[in-house]
């Protein structure tokens, strides 16, 4: 056997391999593999390859523009320069108008635009890049805050991208939603207008620093959304300096005021004709009879009817005191109202139950309320009915106690002047023994019947045409002629309730008009004004 090879030390048969596979794996990391036919081929991207240009221009650009930039420094050239800021206001939804807490809750977009030299770039150098957008944060920006601010978010919340412009020229619109406060007048509630403004200016720097011009003389409504309680009828926009108590320097600031009127369509149906209708109400009160006994009743029934509406309003109106609201005054005048209702409805429910043995009418209140005033008022009262009128004419004499007809005594007189003549003496002694006494008329309406009675009660003698009474029916008769003294008693009672009635109706007569006419005057005079003004 020939002489044996020495062996391989470890480390060099591990470089051997190293050397073996190092090809392999190259071309198998580092290249694609070969391409087989029937394979599949994956489409090839230009969009990317002509982006690049442009994407590595705007990254030399960002670094260009932020590589020393310090987002503290006012952005002028020299620290006496002044940066000028034009400010607009754009106003997407009037979202509420808290007349309790007085605020106002708005969503806006603040469009601020000023300029800003460190900012600035040649766009041929740059791919023909004009503008760029990038993060408010990295940037410089005026510290321009909500003055009148209602709680307590006086910035923007949401900083959204600065639009930069090859010029230096950076554009920032942020969103906010703002609750401005707002001295609400709700003196016309709920045909109101409010004027509420929202003043914006930089908190902490003055006039020599930053500068405000506005960019509108009028709020942008272009992207306004209607509101269904308030319509935006005047928005302008006002600059204004100001020096303030704390410093000495002159602050300057834009004001926006904004003229807003109430849609009174809510209101009206759900506050204004249902208090009408209560009102209107109170008047029927006076039409009502006396003798349904409902009068009260119904008027306490309107009373607490408005009482549940003012509570409801006074839920609405801000606690103040400073002015009433016009349906607060309506509604107190209406209750007013319908307590004169009560007071007046008691009186006259009091004059209606009056009787002659409890009070006597006076002459004047017949001559006035039964004559007069019934008449100016149109008021006709029902005449009585008319007596019946009875057959013969029934005569009653006491003095000989019988009950004669017409024809009896005629036939009775011409036998006593036949018996004068006959017997002088006898007639004599008859007028000594029947002495006549004073006569007294009753009339005696009831059924037809018409009865005299003349002369003391005393016996006589039958007498020919006469009907001699025995004692029972004397004393029938008299129980008779009772019944009929009582019954004409109370007829002259009954007469007198029913003036005291018809007094009661003519006062309920009298109240009925001057109340409806105190009610459409009323109801006028109060929404006159706003009417006047335009606000209806």
């Amino acid at each position: 056997m020939g002489p044996s090879r020495p062996a391989l030390p470890p480390m060099a048969k591990l470089g051997l391999w190293w050397l073996l596979l190092t090809p392999a794996v190259g071309e198998g990391v580092g290249q694609p593999p070969p391409w087989t036919p029937g394979a599949p081929t994956l489409p090839s991207c230009p969009t990317v390859s002509h982006r690049a240009p442009h994407i590595q221009a705007e990254d030399r650009l960002f670094k260009h523009l932020f590589r020393a930039y310090n987002r503290w420094a006012r952005p002028v050239p020299h620290s006496s320069d002044v940066v000028i800021v034009r400010f607009g206001l754009s106003i997407a939804q009037l979202i509420d108008v808290d007349e309790k807490n007085q605020m106002m809750t708005t969503n806006v977009w603040l469009k601020q635009e000023w300029s800003d030299y460190k900012l600035r770039w040649n766009p041929a150098e740059f791919g023909n890049i004009t503008s760029l957008r990038v993060p408010s944060e990295m940037i410089w920006i005026p510290d321009i805050v909500l003055y009148n601010n209602a709680d307590g978010a006086f910035v923007v919340n949401h900083m959204t991208k600065a639009h930069l412009f090859s010029s230096g020229t950076v554009h920032w619109v942020p969103p906010a939603i703002y609750k401005s406060s707002c001295s609400i007048d709700v003196t016309f509630f709920p045909f109101d207008q409010q004027n509420c403004k929202m003043k914006f200016g930089s908190w902490s720097y003055d006039k020599a620093k930053i500068d405000l011009q506005p960019m509108e003389q009028t709020v942008d409504l272009q992207d306004y959304w209607e509101s269904g309680e308030w319509a935006i009828i005047n928005a302008t926009a006002t600059y204004n300096t100001k020096k303030y108590d704390c410093c000495a320097e002159i602050y300057p600031d834009v004001t926006y005021y904004f003229v807003i009127r109430r849609l009174p369509l809510f209101y009206t149906i759900n506050l204004i004709i249902p208090c009408l209708l209560i009102s209107f109400l109170t008047v029927l009160v006076f039409y009502l009879p006396s003798d349904c006994g409902e009068k009260i009743t119904l008027c306490i029934s309107v009373l607490l009817s408005l009482t549940v509406f003012l509570l409801l309003i006074t839920e609405i109106i801000p606690s103040t005191s400073l002015v009433i609201p016009l349906i607060g005054e309506y509604l107190l005048f209406t209750m007013i109202f319908v307590t004169l209702s009560i007071v007046i409805t008691v009186f006259v429910l009091n004059v209606h139950h009056r009787s002659p043995r409890t009070h006597n009418m006076p002459r004047w209140v017949r001559g006035a309320f039964l004559s007069h005033v019934s008449r100016w008022l149109l008021m006709k009262r029902p005449l009585p009915p008319l007596e019946l009128q009875g057959s013969p004419d029934l005569k009653l004499d006491p003095s000989y106690c019988w009950l004669e007809t017409n024809m009896d005594a005629q036939e009775r007189g011409e036998e006593e002047e036949e018996e004068e003549e006959e017997e002088e003496e006898e007639e004599e002694e008859e007028e000594d023994r029947w002495v006549s006494s004073s006569s007294m008329d009753v009339l005696y309406s009831h059924g037809g019947l018409h009865q005299r009675v003349s002369g003391p009660k005393a016996k006589a003698p039958l007498r020919k045409g006469g009907l001699l009474l025995s004692p029972h029916l004397q004393e029938a008769l008299e129980g008779v002629l009772y019944i009929a003294d009582h019954l004409r008693s109370e007829d002259a009672d009954s007469s007198v309730k029913e003036d005291w009635k018809y007094v009661a109706m003519v006062i309920d007569r009298i109240f009925l008009w001057l109340f409806i006419i105190v009610c459409i005057l009323g109801t006028v005079g109060l929404f006159l004004p706003p009417l006047l003004a335009g606000m209806i």
